[in-house]
């Protein structure tokens, strides 16, 4: 009789039987479990090549094959000796449901993020920006929004907010204003209303000075996209 406690031991030599046979039989193109380690392409120069890596990424996510992001001593050691040189700039939400890094499945040193609450813009904000884009010389900003979002349902149904809340709140309102002209139900308001705040955040964004010089020597691009929290799709504007 098999003790239960040797299940384990058993599934593990009877898993590397089967690998081992494939690639002797010729399969040679099966890949262990765990043997991809990311490694990003190097010197991403150009806004296309940028948001091609967030698509691809993305794909990554959502059929559930991402790579093995390189957190090692090393990396964190040739980040913390070389600097960062991330490629994209990520204004999002602070929902714990929307990890820019996991949904688009990049790791340490790869993407510059600014988040809060319902991804909308102040001086901070706008500063961290800046910095990315000027200082960090990443050639792509993308503002995401995302579905269900807490902050835009709270404008959409005149919650009550109280302490700093309502500074959060005041910056989604006339996303809300704009997005019920056109809106007839409740359920597409709200996601209507969160795809102007996208819009508005964008527009905020293109105030900043040293982000229209960027746009004007087309050093930079800015979009926009929506991230589905059910599919994991990020659909870009």
């Amino acid at each position: 009789m098999i003790h239960l406690k040797a299940y384990p031991t058993i599934v593990f030599i009877c898993f590397f039987l089967v690998q081992t046979a494939l690639i002797s039989t010729g399969c040679s193109n099966v890949t262990p479990m765990s043997s991809v380690t990311y490694a990003r392409t190097p010197n991403i120069d150009t806004a296309k090549e940028a948001k091609q890596l967030l698509i691809e990424g993305n794909q990554r996510f959502v059929a559930g094959e991402v790579l093995n992001d390189d957190l090692s001593l090393d990396k964190r050691k040739e980040l913390s000796e070389n600097g960062q040189h991330p490629f994209a700039v990520i204004v999002s939400c602070s929902d714990s449901r929307v990890p820019p890094e996991i949904l688009f499945d990049q790791s340490l040193g790869d993407l510059f993020v600014i988040r809060n609450a319902g991804n909308v813009i102040d001086t901070v904000g706008l500063g961290s920006i800046e910095y990315g884009v000027e200082h960090l010389e990443t050639p792509l900003i993308l503002v995401l929004g995302h579905e269900n979002c807490g902050a835009v349902k709270a404008v959409v149904d005149g919650a009550e907010a109280q302490g700093s809340l309502p500074a959060i709140l005041k910056k989604i309102q006339p996303a809300y204003e704009k997005a019920k002209l056109d809106t007839q139900s409740q359920s597409d308001l709200y996601e209507k209303c969160a795809e102007e705040n996208v819009h508005q955040t964008i527009a905020e964004i293109r105030k900043s000075t040293v982000i229209q010089h960027l746009e004007h020597e087309k050093k930079l691009e800015i979009i926009g996209g929506k991230y589905d929290i059910q599919t994991g799709e990020v659909h870009f504007f």
